[in-house]
């Protein structure tokens, strides 16, 4: 079993800047790729940013120059810094982690997927 546990949501004015954190606990062995998505109110759900276990990232259109996804493999978290935040950033953000539980899963690539909790992220015009 592995555990995600979000924070660092909340509500701030158009922008403004947030540190959103997500921290991975439980039986893992390595973490592959890390993920934040985020779903709008009456929307799917998007992906934001992704990072690689060497440190590549991704970015959707809508983020980039303004978000930075970052992590630290000794903590097993990953982080969003969201600056100039805008309205449409309004959100619940969630954290997605691929991780191996054991050696063996390492070995043969048989990955495994985790969804924190969620954490709302509101911006005010």
């Amino acid at each position: 079993q592995v555990q995600l546990v979000e924070s660092g949501g909340g509500l701030v004015q158009a922008g403004g800047s947030l540190r959103l954190s997500c921290a991975a606990s439980g039986s893992i062995f390595r973490i592959n790729a890390m993920d934040w998505y985020r779903q709008a109110l009456g929307k799917q759900r998007e992906l934001v940013a992704a990072i690689t276990n060497g440190g590549s990232t991704n970015y959707a259109d809508s983020v980039k120059g303004r978000f930075t996804i970052s992590r630290d493999n000794a903590k097993n978290t990953v982080y969003l810094q969201m600056n100039s935040l805008k309205p449409e950033d309004t959100a619940v953000y969630y954290c997605n982690v691929h991780y191996y539980s054991t050696y063996v899963d390492w070995r043969s690539e048989h990955a495994f997927g985790s969804w924190g909790q969620g954490t709302q992220v509101t911006i005010s015009s």
